[in-house]
């Protein structure tokens, strides 16, 4: 193998810990809270099998912490907001016209699980 050639190799997570985890009933609500946290800002939401949601991950700046994703593929969300939403829709209206686009992200393995597991919290 040449001084040069890379090597490319995939490792997903194994684990996702999730600290704190709040239901809204309706993917409206959601969407609402999403406009109001990000404080006017351009947000979106994440959409997956039939689940919108949003999650906000701790950061790995601790040596610990880094320790567990590195080590352990483990990764903390310190929070997890979501609703219910069959049927995917790039963009949520709320009726005081707040403007939330919607991510498809069906393609991706660990969201697909994220997704399942939180059709079970209910």
């Amino acid at each position: 193998m040449s001084e040069n050639a890379v090597t490319i190799k995939y490792e997903p997570f194994k684990e996702v810990v999730v600290l704190e985890l709040s239901h809204f009933s309706t993917p409206e609500d959601m969407a609402r809270f999403t406009s109001v946290i990000a404080g006017g800002k351009s947000s979106g939401l994440y959409w997956t099998d039939g689940v919108i949601f949003l999650y906000f991950p701790v950061s790995t700046s601790t040596e610990s912490l880094a320790k567990e994703l590195v080590e352990h593929k483990r990764v903390y969300w310190a929070f997890v907001g979501y609703s219910l939403m069959p049927k995917y829709q790039a963009v949520i209206e709320t009726r005081d016209k707040m403007i939330v686009a919607v991510v498809d992200m069906s393609a991706n393995a660990l969201m697909q699980k994220v997704a399942s597991w939180l059709k079970e919290q209910k």
